[in-house]
């Protein structure tokens, strides 16, 4: 591009040399235009400099040639470079800043042929104005192109900045995604397969086929979590082929209380209110609340002898109301866990405008409530 406008330049001041008389300094204007050009070839780097150089070359050019100067056109290229490069307060300054010279020669020096003056026309002062006029418009115009050019650029730079964030932001909402998860398939897993082991230990001597079926609900646990797991970690696989939402394939909540009971929970459910519509999201936040609340249960309660699940579906107010209580004693300490399970719950929460709480209940033992507005859900 540096060649082009080099060229392009050259092209324009043919036209210098037509009108060129033999009492002319031609030589001198030949160096001249050739050091324009060979200076306009490091406009890109040091613009301001250029600028600064072409415009003593257009005061050399036109004291010792005055009816002949194509050196101004160099002065528009290098105005649009510094417009390209710095702010507009500074490119439009340098352009008033690079006429002012030659404007201050053709107003109060340049004297114009009277050869050149058309009768009736105006006059070599009032040519003079007009001639200093049309400069300073015109190199407005070439620092003003190259302003706009800067302006688009810097948006196409925003824009490809807010697209870098944006796949950043949505690549670290997708690991929470799969980290919490990851967390509700592990723990809650893993807790139910330790504890359906240690009660498979515990009666495998004085009740076999008890024995047997324990671990058989160990096994099925067992195979839910891999195939859980493997659907996870599905989307994190480049082929694709996989939903960008990991998803279970079961959110059957009466196989996930039986399996905390075969665990070893004492647990009770109650469902209240018409049947809630049809929609997947809201069943797997409500089955991942559930999990995870009697996860933490199994993990942490001790003395449990009591656990209450309790589903509420209000019409009337449009909310759906999920509470796990327990009265076990408080053995829930901030050493045992780190609090991702139950800011997972909150988050899940949140999906549906709702809110989540967790803490010791009124009466002893650990209680989980949520508040969640299916028809706020994600469409």
């Amino acid at each position: 591009m540096d060649v082009v406008v080099v060229l392009v330049y050259l092209l324009l001041g043919l036209g210098t040399f037509v009108d060129l008389q033999p009492d002319m300094n031609v030589s001198s204007h030949v160096v001249i235009v050739a050091a324009s050009a060979t200076v306009l070839l490091f406009r890109r780097d040091k613009p301001l400099a250029v600028l600064g150089i072409l415009t003593i070359f257009e005061l050399l050019n036109i004291a010792q040639m005055p009816n002949t100067s194509n050196v101004g056109i160099s002065i528009w290229f290098a105005l649009y470079s510094v417009a390209v490069t710095y702010r507009p307060l500074l490119s439009f300054s340098m352009a008033v800043l690079a006429t002012l010279p030659l404007g201050f020669y053709t107003l109060f020096f340049f004297q114009l042929p009277s050869e050149y003056l058309v009768a009736d026309g105006p006059t070599a002062a009032q040519t003079n104005i007009i001639s200093a006029i049309i400069m300073l418009l015109a190199n407005i115009i070439a620092a003003g192109i190259g302003s706009s050019v800067r302006s688009n650029r810097r948006h196409e730079a925003e824009m490809r900045q807010w697209a870098v964030r944006n796949a950043q932001l949505a690549s670290v909402a997708e690991r929470n995604r799969i980290a919490r998860e990851m967390h509700d398939v592990v723990a809650h897993s893993l807790t139910v397969m330790v504890a359906l082991a240690d009660g498979a230990a515990v009666v495998v001597k004085r009740d076999p086929a008890k024995a047997g079926e324990v671990l058989g609900q160990l096994s099925q646990t067992g195979r839910t979590a891999l195939a859980d797991m493997r659907r996870v970690l599905g989307v994190l696989r480049a082929d694709g082929g996989v939903q960008r939402s990991p998803q279970p394939v079961h959110t059957d909540m009466g196989a996930l209380i039986e399996g905390f009971r075969q665990a070893g929970l004492p647990i009770t459910v109650s469902n209240s209110g018409p049947p809630t519509s049809p929609d997947p999201a809201l069943a797997l936040t409500v089955y991942r609340i559930v999990q995870e609340s009697l996860t933490n249960v199994l993990r942490y309660g001790a003395a449990v002898s009591r656990v209450q699940v309790s589903l509420l579906n209000d019409v009337a107010t449009g909310e759906f109301r999920v509470q796990i209580a327990d009265d076990g004693r408080g053995t829930l300490k901030g050493s045992l866990g780190t609090g991702q399970g139950i800011e997972g719950m909150r988050e899940r929460a949140r999906i549906f405008s709702g809110t989540l709480d967790a803490g010791p209940g009124t009466q002893g033992g650990w209680r989980v409530h949520a508040i969640l507005y299916p028809a706020d859900g994600p469409e």
